[in-house]
């Protein structure tokens, strides 16, 4: 049974007669008359009975008129509650992220989030690029932070950022102290410690098969906190973006920027589209987007992005 045919009942059992049901709802009396067939079809009885003083509603119809109120009011409220929702930042939204993003930008803006929308709780996971713009896709991520290029044509991207790829090595590391700029084929003997899938390690390995070296790799990480600390404790070196090398010195661990090197990732925002997204999705966006912004540039003048929500990848 549809909601129309529900109207249809409730109205003409209101009025008494199909034709003034009719004009109410403005539909023809014949209209009217096959939502009532269909409706007494789907439930296997008569409602109405014709009479010469109008329609009168048979015993299964009086037995059925208080749960077809119930059923209508029940669709209003759910709708009611629906446009509510989608005006309303409150309730649950899923964002994914790179886990140097999850670990070094987010802690500087969530917070601030949450207490301007309290109504609204964030759930934050972290993985590598391709798993998070698949997420998005799926419908199990509302949003994700994540580095370009996406390869869907169907998800909208904006760009947040771009920065330049680092070295980050322990202290004291003899690369601190090295007299000329330091390029990656310089360094590709070394012992490292990477995150698989991660544009750096892709830019390593590259360099390597170009040079016929094979990677010395001391450890494989899905964490950039585990392989920060790695480094610090002297366990190998590691490629890292600015925004997890722009706090260094009060870690431990030493910046070694690399010349020339053309290394960088660019991190967008993506998902798939306004309208899915929820109210409170929608504000946690532009809020991402306003403080990436309004941050001190940590990544150099000029890096940021700000190409126009709804621009699409191809």
């Amino acid at each position: 049974m549809t909601h129309e045919q529900l109207q249809a009942f409730l109205r003409v059992a209101q009025e008494g007669r199909l034709s003034r049901a009719a004009k109410r709802l403005g539909l023809s009396q014949s209209g009217l008359s096959r939502q009532l067939q269909s409706l007494e079809a789907a439930l296997g009885t008569r409602l109405l009975v014709r009479t010469p003083g109008g329609a009168v509603l048979t015993d299964a119809g009086e037995r059925f008129l208080p749960h077809a109120r119930r059923a209508l009011d029940a669709l209003a409220a759910g709708t009611s509650e629906l446009e509510r929702l989608s005006n309303t930042p409150r309730g649950p939204v899923s964002l994914g992220t790179l886990h140097t993003v999850g670990a070094y930008l987010l802690p500087d803006i969530i917070p601030a989030f949450a207490q301007r929308f309290p109504d609204v709780r964030p759930r934050l996971s972290e993985a590598m690029a391709s798993t998070l713009e698949e997420g998005v896709a799926r419908g199990a991520l509302d949003l994700a932070i994540l580095s370009l290029p996406v390869r869907r044509a169907d998800l909208v991207s904006q760009k947040l950022w771009e920065e330049v790829l680092m070295l980050a090595v322990p202290r004291g590391h003899r690369l601190t102290k090295s007299s000329r700029p330091v390029t990656l084929g310089d360094v590709v003997e070394e012992t490292w410690v990477v995150i698989p899938s991660m544009s750096g390690t892709r830019a390593l390995e590259a360099e390597c098969e170009a040079r016929g070296v094979t990677p010395k790799v001391a450890m494989e990480t899905d964490n950039a906190e585990a392989m920060r600390r790695m480094v610090e404790r002297g366990l190998g070196i590691a490629l890292v973006p600015e925004l997890m090398a722009r706090d260094h010195a009060a870690r431990g661990f030493d910046v070694v920027p690399l010349a020339k090197s053309g290394l960088k990732r660019q991190v967008a925002l993506v998902h798939r589209g306004e309208g899915y997204l929820t109210a409170a999705a929608r504000e946690l966006k532009s809020f991402i987007v306003e403080s990436v912004r309004a941050m001190p540039e940590p990544w150099g003048a000029g890096r940021r992005g700000g190409a126009p929500s709804g621009q699409r990848v191809r």
